[in-house]
Formats: C-alpha cells, sequence, structure tokens
C-alpha cells in the first residue's frame, strides 16, 4: 500500500520542520509549505498543514525555552496578542488568491528573510523600551501577513527585535518562536473556518516535529552566533532557487 510510504514522507517532514523550526526560531512554515509542494499538496492545503504544525511546534518549543531561561515572556506577550488579531484575518485573505499567486507571495517572503540576513545589527546596544501600543501594532501586521502564507511570523519579528529593539539574538530567537504560538493558534481558526485544514496530515507533521524542535533547541544553544547565521543563510538559498524555479519554470 502506498500509506506506508505516505506516512513515513510525511514523518520525515516532520522531523525535519521541527529541528529547523527549533535551530533557527523559525514557525516552520518556512521549509514545511515548499516541501509540503514537493510532494503534490496544493498551495492552501500545504499552509494549513503548515499551520498545524506550527502550534505544535511553537508551543513545545516556547516550554524548552522558557525552562532554559531565554524566554521573555513579558516582552513578546504584547507583540503576541497583536499577532493573534491579525491572524483571524489570515484564512480568508489566504482564499482570496490563487495558488500561483500565493507562491509568488512565498518566494518574495522568502526573498526578503534572505536578504534581511545580511543586514548588520548591533547586539551590543542597550535594549530600547518601545510604546506598547506600537509593539501591539507591530504585532497585527506580522501575525496577517506571515500566517496568509503559512509562516509562523518570527522571521519578520526576529529582525526587528535585534535591529530596532537591541535584544539579543538569542533571546530574540526564543521570542520569535513564542510568537508563532499565538499567531498559530489564530491562523488554525482562521483557516479551519475557511477549510484549508487537512488535520490527519497536519497531525502526523506536527507530532513528528516535536522531536525535530527538541534537537533543534539542544543544538541552538551549543553553536555560536556565526554559524547559525552561515546555516540559514544556505537554507533560504535552497528554498529561494526552489521556488523561483516552481513560479518562472514550472509555472
Amino acid at each position: 500500500m502506498d500509506i506506508i510510504p505516505f506516512m513515513i514522507e510525511l514523518l520525515t517532514v516532520g522531523v525535519l520542520t521541527g529541528f529547523l523550526s527549533g535551530f533557527f526560531g523559525i514557525g516552520g512554515g518556512t521549509i514545511l509549505v515548499p516541501l509540503l509542494l514537493m510532494l503534490g499538496y496544493d498551495t492552501k492545503t500545504a499552509i494549513g498543514i503548515s499551520v498545524v504544525q506550527m502550534v505544535f511546534g511553537s508551543i513545545f518549543g516556547s516550554y524548552l525555552n522558557h525552562k532554559k531561561g531565554t524566554l521573555d515572556v513579558a516582552m513578546i506577550a504584547i507583540i503576541g496578542a497583536g499577532g493573534f488579531v491579525g491572524a483571524l484575518l489570515s484564512g480568508y485573505i489566504t482564499s482570496l488568491f490563487s495558488n500561483r499567486t500565493l507562491e509568488i507571495f512565498f518566494l518574495l517572503f522568502a526573498t526578503f528573510a534572505l536578504f534581511r540576513l545580511f543586514m548588520p545589527v548591533k547586539e551590543d546596544a542597550v535594549e530600547k523600551d518601545v510604546n506598547k501600543l506600537l509593539l501591539f501594532g507591530i504585532g497585527i501586521f506580522i501575525g496577517m501577513m506571515s500566517i496568509t502564507i503559512g509562516v509562523g511570523g518570527s522571521i519578520m519579528l526576529v529582525p526587528i527585535l535585534v535591529g530596532f529593539l537591541h535584544v539579543k539574538l538569542n533571546k530574540a530567537i526564543s521570542a520569535g518562536l513564542f510568537f508563532v504560538v499565538f499567531s498559530s493558534i489564530s491562523g488554525l481558526i482562521s483557516h479551519t473556518l475557511e477549510g484549508h485544514i487537512d488535520f490527519k496530515s497536519g497531525i502526523i507533521v506536527g507530532i513528528a516535529s516535536l522531536v525535530g524542535v527538541y534537537v533543534g533547541i539542544y543544538f541552538k544553544d551549543k553553536v555560536q552566533t556565526p554559524l547559525q547565521k552561515k546555516l540559514i543563510v544556505i537554507f533560504y538559498v535552497f528554498i529561494v532557487i526552489y521556488l523561483a524555479k516552481r513560479v518562472f519554470i514550472n509555472g
């Protein structure tokens, strides 16, 4: 039967996604959506499965980060609340666009994520105290835009925390993953209402991702920042090349 290879594929994808989520502090959608597209899922279903995985991975990963003392709950709670509000609109927004248009959006997002890695940051500056209403607004925008294409939003939030608020990178990565808890739960509600969720595949991938998240967070705290940055650059280069080929050549 084809069910066994199918299960193995989903379990492998889940573990890999979880590892990258924990190691890089991302929601997992940036790698999961392209992988699901490779397996033959349509774009909207891939986004829905990604949202399910993000719920599993972000909650477990944030729990582990909290135990390690790298999670500042108070700092991210306001942005997270905004992310929850913004992500409530994501399912509706996703339904407005074709699969090809969503893939183009995802390509633009991945390209942005790649280029922002080359932007200089000042990790030794004093952490800023920012207006809470502004933080809430930032959360709304990131939650709405990111969950629409099946990513958690941490890849947008981390450079804001490090580059503008001068939060230490390791702390910002933990905060970014915690933000995904808010945005993904809200996104799950929204995408369920729009019929984008394949719960069977999503739960399999989500549970498998927990193993990867545990290993990823372990290595995140062992690897120095320069090496971590090089690895994530390689990761995004691969994603951008694949999506560009899919959109401009195969499309």
